[in-house]
This record gives C-alpha cells, sequence and structure tokens, in this order.
C-alpha cells in the first residue's frame, strides 16, 4: 500500500502547471449510459470527482475500523 501511494504521489509532482492551468475551463466529454456530456473541468472535479474521492476514502475507512485497524477521526481528517 505504501508503495503504491509512494507511486501515485510520484505521478501527480510530475504534473507541470502549464498541464493544469485553465483546466477548470476546459471542456470533458464524457459517456453517460450512452450519451455523451460535455462539462466543464471544475464542475467535473466538483460533481464527479471530489464526490468519488470522499465515497472510496470513507468507505476504505469505514472497512479499516471494521477489521480492527485502530484508525480515528483525526487519522480520517487530519488535526485542526
Amino acid at each position: 500500500m505504501k508503495a503504491r501511494i509512494a507511486k501515485t504521489i510520484d505521478y501527480v509532482q510530475a504534473f507541470k502547471p502549464n498541464q493544469i492551468d485553465g483546466s477548470e475551463e476546459r471542456a470533458i466529454e464524457l459517456v453517460v449510459r450512452g450519451d455523451t456530456v460535455k462539462i466543464s473541468g471544475l464542475a467535473y472535479l466538483a460533481n464527479r470527482i471530489l464526490p468519488n474521492f470522499y465515497f472510496h476514502t470513507t468507505t476504505a475507512y469505514a472497512i479499516l475500523r471494521h477489521n480492527g485497524v485502530e484508525v480515528g477521526k483525526t487519522d480520517f481528517v487530519g488535526r485542526v
């Protein structure tokens, strides 16, 4: 798991600013149930990516807790 996380961090850090700048306005085309839907990059992030990310993070957290791993709220949301 740690190796996979490190590989993902390396992948994300390899992006250059010019690859990301302006992507909130870029048109994203998705095929949803056979229909092509166009949305902006910002709408894609806010309405698809973040909810999906939080769903999977919460599910992984619940599975870990269920299997006896001692993780708590601070491990999930961080320290304030």
